[in-house]
């Protein structure tokens, strides 16, 4: 087992936890503007937040998307966001999985997640660079049988792994053992980036490689430029350090990055990157997400206590639900069709 990588694993938990890595650009949701209605006609508590998604239903469309796992710390935090998914009745992806199939002894702190929440839809991890490194079918499925899993995630973190002290930023044909891993496992395939977006072009090749959704993963939220920045500053290494500077608001917003994909696919999208309020989750549904995804707020409450992470999500639930009763839709279905106005440098991104 490669000790690197638990350390690098270690590295990237504390940083996210104490440094700001947050992107100084934002996801221009505050570009997007909701009518309100004014006669709802419906009372708050008969809103229904439910949804399907791959076929599994989820009591709030939310997903704890990939952060932890493969190292001593991830076990306490990855029991305390399965606890609170399967008491919320939403979903989960697990961090990359790497560690837990080079090191047994690290696989509890991936499997903990499927005993402490046995319902929940949870999603295996592997970055896309393993596939050009022999990750195949039989990889895949220790992954999937290792926590159970109900969908396989790949992530696309090219920049990150260019600015990454020991990255390794080998992409050319990535898209091939895609489509390759997708016709060899029996569970839907799910594509993410990590921050820097997807563009329609990528969704559309994505899509026609047969991935079952794309999980956008925009601008505006944690920046894995900037953690990498702070990584390579503690090594000591100028020239990677100057590299997360540069690129450190590098991408596609979020908010631009879910509008054209959603006109670009048909396949199901998963919202994610920078995604803080109940507002925004309902900004995502109405924009085209069927699905969104959170990281970073979700890590720092469970790093606290399961109890933290709790009430926390409890008042993301409440936010979304005061704005589906503000626009006037008693489920998730409608979101769809609530009318919207797009301002500001949003209306300018899609002009182009």
């Amino acid at each position: 087992m490669n000790e690197g990588l638990i350390e690098r694993k270690l590295d990237h938990i504390k940083i996210c936890l104490e440094k700001d890595v947050k992107s100084r650009k934002s996801t221009l949701f505050e570009c997007v503007h909701l009518i309100h209605n004014a006669l709802p006609e419906l009372n708050l508590d008969s809103i229904d937040t439910s949804t399907l998604f791959l076929n599994h239903k989820f009591s709030v469309p939310i997903l704890i998307d990939a952060m932890v796992g493969g190292s001593p710390t991830s076990l306490k935090i990855n029991e305390n966001l399965a606890l609170a998914a399967e008491e919320f009745g939403i979903g989960m992806v697990v961090g990359s999985q790497r560690a837990g199939i080079y090191s047994p002894s690290l696989a509890e702190t991936y499997s903990i997640v499927r005993k402490r929440a046995p319902n929940i839809f949870l999603a295996s991890n592997i970055g896309a660079v393993q596939l050009l490194k022999g990750f195949g079918k039989e990889e895949a499925k220790k992954c999937i049988d290792m926590i159970n899993a109900n969908a396989f995630v790949i992530h696309l973190n090219p920049l990150q792994e260019a600015i990454q002290v020991g990255g390794e930023p080998h992409y050319e044909g990535v898209i091939n053992k895609i489509y390759e891993l997708i016709t060899q496992i029996n569970v839907p395939v799910i594509v993410k980036e990590v921050g820097f977006g997807i563009s329609k072009e990528v969704a559309i090749k994505l899509e026609m490689a047969g991935v079952s959704a794309i999980n956008v993963s925009g601008l505006g939220g944690t920046s894995w430029s900037a953690v990498e920045y702070y990584r390579a500053l503690a090594l000591e290494d100028k020239e990677k350090s100057e590299l997360g500077q540069i690129f450190w608001d590098w991408g596609i917003p979020t908010a631009v990055s879910l509008i054209e994909t959603r006109k670009a696919v048909k396949i199901p999208i998963i919202a994610s990157g920078g995604i803080r309020t109940g507002l925004d989750i309902a900004k995502s549904l109405v924009l085209g997400a069927n699905l969104i995804g959170m990281a970073l707020p979700l890590l720092k409450h469970a790093a606290i206590s399961k109890e933290s992470l709790i009430s926390f999500l409890r008042k993301i639930v409440l936010e979304l639900k005061t704005v589906m009763f503000a626009v006037g839709c008693n489920n998730i279905k409608t979101m769809k069709g609530v009318r919207y106005v797009i301002t500001g440098e949003l209306a300018e991104w899609l002009e182009q």
